[in-house]
């Protein structure tokens, strides 16, 4: 068998073991298997892991985040954000006013002192994006748990971007400050359309929080403009940056304007056909392979693989999940169905980490994750859980569950320090804090979160998603419920009201009681991670879920076993091969040099003896081994020298909160 026979076998087994979680999904919806999310304010979190987490994002990140937007966190990068929205707004005052402004620039990517007028646009071309999501996780937050003063500050600032909106309802502050005649371009380069996608979310966040309908409208008027410029007898654009699509469904569903829906279908289906809208734009023609960045390549619905930007991507597929949904598009679906295998099979790395490549923050070949290398933005986690979640609700598979789960856990949590206070952008595998200042091809890995960034997309899109956990948790229709993660709290479901009790995170066990208003079903996810479960309750078992019949009020108690667990990785990850990791429950864990020493490359585990949990550090200790330090470059090969060493390990979600220092997840065995 040559080399490459033997390359495909190994690529098939592979696939057709992953493709067993697959089997029940299908190219085809089934209505009758829809299911929506329980509104956020019809949840009431308590969860001994959740709720410390939901209590540091109101009391911590939103109020630091609020600081960073108006550039007063010291030693950081600055913003420019409200600065650039207090310019705009003097900038229209003006114009209503008759005066005449100066133009400036609008060729460039990113704008500071050094290339700009003082007075003109500063930042990112998406730096607008900053304050809307703030706004969004601040509506979340809200709801959680009302704050006078987070309501007033939150007020003040959209009272601002309000103030910043042309006449006839176009908002972006690169455009109104700099020169408002380029508004929409250059959609493949800029970011108008992304700036909205986020405008209107933050809206229908805002007013379903506090019946405040300012930003909404805002957004609306927005929404409006967009509609009557692109469409078939208009504007065939579509975004550079996907988000309006999904942005627009969500508009839709709380305005009930049919318009926003059929906007967004235009630019989901108008996305790479031809002639290439990016190529009409820049006055160019193109084989289409240089908008593979973008999505555009090629139409939608004839995509199978996950590719170009990560976070552009996923916002896409969720958009195309959404639109399927809707419009009961089969092969909408079906598009993305492959690309979420796609993803979640060749492309995905063990903490639920996409984007494997710093070239173009971007999905790579099949099977190419490099753990040092990675580049696994959060966004981007964050976003496959929004595409993930649009998924389930068109189809209950336990799969998708356990992949929202994976990427929640890991890398997202990661990607804010324990303070909440410091961020991580990058989310590698492996980290050597030499390597990051000396090589160029790491200095994208940070070893220690930061204070902000000028390109600060990821710490507010972590704050709007952990405050809104609870709607990731459960959907209903009319006869099931469906409980996807086991975080802790009351859920006022339609059908029924759903307790849970979790100690999910700790120990496995999950204590559920069910208050029905009429018959109902409730299916309770089967981790992947756990082969050992069990109910007190008879359950029938489907599509990785455990159903039950409820009739009157009722409790099942659920134990999914957490022991600690050595995970393989496929031959065809080359940086892998001769490596496992640690997982425990939901949890990755990875080896910090401040507990096992330098060099981790040294290390050995045990793979014939059990890692043990200790529940009181909260860390897994493992039979191991360290080989012995060999200087000399070259030699004839003897096996190596070892010393026995107690491997200890840590939640991946914990590391870089004890100074800089080495960090890998997968160990040689």
């Amino acid at each position: 068998m040559s080399s490459e026979q033997s390359v495909n076998k190994a690529r098939k087994n592979v696939e057709q073991v992953c493709g067993m979680y697959y089997n029940n999904l299908g190219d085809y919806m089934d209505t009758k298997q829809y299911s929506n999310q329980v509104k956020l304010k019809n949840i009431k979190i308590d969860d001994g892991f959740w709720s410390n987490i939901q209590n540091k994002i109101s009391q911590s990140v939103i109020p630091y985040q609020y600081e960073a937007l108006n550039d007063r966190i010291e030693n950081a990068e600055k913003s420019y954000c409200i600065e650039n929205f207090k310019k705009a707004s003097r900038a229209v005052e003006a114009r209503k006013n008759g005066e005449s402004l100066p133009v400036y620039p609008t060729d460039k990517w990113h704008y500071d002192d050094n290339n700009a007028n003082e007075n003109a646009f500063h930042g990112w071309v998406f730096q607008d994006s900053d304050a809307y999501k703030w706004l969004e996780a601040v509506a979340y937050s809200l709801t959680n748990k009302w704050d006078d003063t987070l309501y007033k500050n939150a007020c003040e600032v959209i009272d601002l971007i309000c103030s910043a909106q042309e006449p006839n309802g176009y908002l972006d502050t690169l455009y109104t400050i700099n020169n408002p005649k380029n508004i929409f371009t250059n959609l493949h380069d800029y970011h108008d359309l992304y700036c909205f996608g986020h405008l209107a979310e933050a809206g229908v966040a805002f007013y379903e929080a506090t019946c405040n309908r300012r930003l909404l409208e805002c957004a609306m008027l927005f929404a409006d403009l967009i509609c009557s410029t692109f469409n078939s007898n208009a504007k065939r654009g579509y975004p550079g940056h996907e988000i309006a699509e999904m942005a627009l469904i969500k508009l839709y569903e709380a305005s009930g304007k049919r318009q926003y829906l059929d906007t967004a279908e235009f630019f989901i289906n108008e996305r790479g056909t031809k002639p290439y809208y990016f190529d009409i734009e820049q006055g160019i023609k193109t084989d289409g392979n240089g908008y593979v960045y973008n999505q555009a390549h090629l139409p939608v619905k004839e995509q199978k693989d996950a590719v170009g930007h990560a976070v552009r991507g996923v916002y896409l597929y969720s958009g195309m999940a959404d639109a399927a949904r809707l419009l009961k598009d089969d092969e909408l679906y079906s598009a993305c169905q492959k690309i979420w295998q796609s993803i979640t099979q060749k492309k995905m790395y063990i903490t639920g980490g996409i984007g494997s490549t710093v070239d173009g923050e971007a999905f790579s070949f099949d099977y190419d994750l490099p753990n040092d290398l990675a580049y696994c933005e959060t966004c981007a986690s964050i976003g496959l859980i929004f595409f993930g979640m649009r998924m389930l609700k068109i189809s209950p598979n336990s799969q998708i569950g356990d992949t929202i789960e994976r990427a929640l856990y890991n890398t997202v949590l990661a990607g804010m320090n324990e303070d909440g206070d410091r961020f991580f952008y990058v989310n590698p595998l492996e980290v050597l804090p030499k390597a990051s200042k000396c090589d160029s091809r790491k200095r994208h890995v940070k070893t220690e979160r930061q204070k902000w960034f000028g390109c600060a997309c990821c710490p507010p899109n972590l704050a709007r998603l952990l405050s809104s956990i609870g709607e990731y948790c459960i959907t209903e229709n009319n006869n099931i419920i469906y409980i996807h993660q086991y975080i802790g709290g009351e859920y006022r479901a339609n059908n029924a009201t759903v307790v849970v009790n979790s100690k999910y995170t700790e120990n496995g066990k999950v204590s559920i009681t069910i208050s029905p208003k009429k018959e109902t079903t409730v299916a309770l996810r089967i981790p992947a991670w756990c082969k050992d479960y069990s109910f007190d309750k008879k359950a029938r078992i489907a599509n990785g879920y455990a159903y039950f019949d409820v009739s009157n009020e009722v409790t099942v108690n659920a134990h999914f076993n957490m022991s600690v667990r050595l995970v393989g990785c496929s031959n065809l990850v080359r940086e892998n091969v001769g490596k496992l990791s640690v997982c425990r429950g939901p949890f990755v864990y990875c080896v910090e040099e401040i507990d096992n020493g330098a060099d981790l490359q040294m290390l050995r585990i045990d793979a014939d003896t059990q890692p043990i949990y200790d529940s009181k550090s909260g860390t897994v200790k493992a039979k191991g081994f360290r080989q012995r330090q060999n200087d000399e470059l070259y030699f004839d090969f003897i096996k190596p020298a070892e010393d026995e060493q107690e491997i200890i390990l840590i939640p991946y979600c914990k590391w870089g909160n004890r100074g800089e220092n080495e960090m890998n997840v997968y160990i040689r065995y």
